[in-house]
């Protein structure tokens, strides 16, 4: 089979398109055919050894998957060849085919292709962890997004406005801050061309956000700190900047607020039960016309290395997906 394949840990003009042998599943896992992939910030880390998971070389990046049933193992029982399925896997998903855990996989909904459901899985899940189990978002609170544009970040709007919240999403040019007000957005802020913590304070007259989600870092995360209610919840979601923010720890002891990690794969596998529960609350509403991934372009797998370029540089908006030919 084709694959994208990570020799040595690089950017991504290092990664090779080659042909590798076909995975075999174990005893509980699943051969899937992959149609889809989606591409997410951590493939950009993973292939440069910065991510929390590190995989033995050599290794395909690529974690959000969508196609077939080739085979399965002996013990699966909720999966036959031929059943088209999406899920997770924790790398492998830049190849034509992949092995998965039988239980990170879900069958693909009605009206939903392959390229939409490649685009489901990683940012929704992540960003509906972080706003109902994390920040406990309420109806009436006020969310910021950071980044609000990118993959994550479009879900979070998305979702906090299905919540119940005021959104108010933050990115770097006038076209993000179009696409953030078709999902939901009330209010937006450039933050290249404007003072993120001015705006903040005009959009909540002085009162601050309640709730702060950031898959950015960086140089905008202390004035958003600053930015926080009384009892607000700062999410620490990831760092598409590039740089790890260091925050003076007074602001949460003057602000009663509370600085908190999300990290959504430790979580789906520590709590699966509460991870599935969350799954299945996203999938209705995607059923319920309630949630529609943004899908901005798709790569062939053979220029799989150019879509994380692409995200590497802030091109994205909402998802990008790689498809097979096969």
């Amino acid at each position: 089979m084709k694959a994208i394949l990570c020799t040595s840990l690089g950017l991504p003009d290092t990664l090779q398109y080659t042909e590798v042998p076909d995975p075999v599943p174990g005893a509980k896992e699943v051969l899937v055919r992959i149609k889809a992939c989606g591409v997410n910030f951590p493939d950009t880390l993973i292939i440069q050894g910065k991510y929390q998971f590190k995989p033995p070389l050599p290794f395909s990046p690529g974690s959000d998957i969508a196609g077939i049933v080739e085979s399965v193992g002996e013990n699966v029982k909720a999966f036959k060849p031929g059943d088209a399925v999406f899920g997770i896997v924790p790398w492998g998903g830049f190849a034509e085919k992949v092995v998965a855990a039988q239980q990170m996989l879900f069958p693909l909904l009605p009206g939903m292709d392959f390229p939409m459901a490649a685009s489901f899985m990683m940012a929704y899940g992540t960003s509906y962890h972080a706003l109902k189990d994390r920040a406990q978002l309420q109806p009436g609170e006020t969310l910021l997004v950071l980044g609000a544009a990118g993959g994550v970040g479009l879900t979070a709007v998305e979702l906090g406005k299905q919540m119940g919240a005021r959104v108010i999403a933050a990115a770097s040019s006038a076209e993000k801050l179009a696409l953030c007000a078709e999902y939901g957005a009330d209010a937006g802020i450039n933050y290249s061309a404007e003072d993120l913590r001015e705006r903040i304070k005009e959009l909540t007259d002085g009162q601050g956000v309640d709730v702060v989600y950031d898959p950015v870092g960086g140089d905008l995360a202390e004035a958003a700190l600053r930015s926080m209610a009384w009892k607000g919840r700062y999410l620490v979601v990831g760092f598409a900047s590039g740089a790890i923010p260091q925050l003076p720890f007074n602001l949460p002891l003057l602000k009663g607020c509370s600085v908190m990690g999300v990290f959504w794969g430790a979580f789906a596998t520590r709590e699966m039960g509460a991870n599935l529960a969350n799954i299945q609350e996203l999938l209705e509403w995607y059923l319920g016309g309630r949630l529609k991934p943004f899908i901005q372009r798709q790569y062939p797998l053979s220029e799989a290395p150019q879509a994380l370029q692409d995200m590497m540089d802030r091109r994205v908006m909402g998802k990008v997906v790689i498809t097979m030919d096969h």
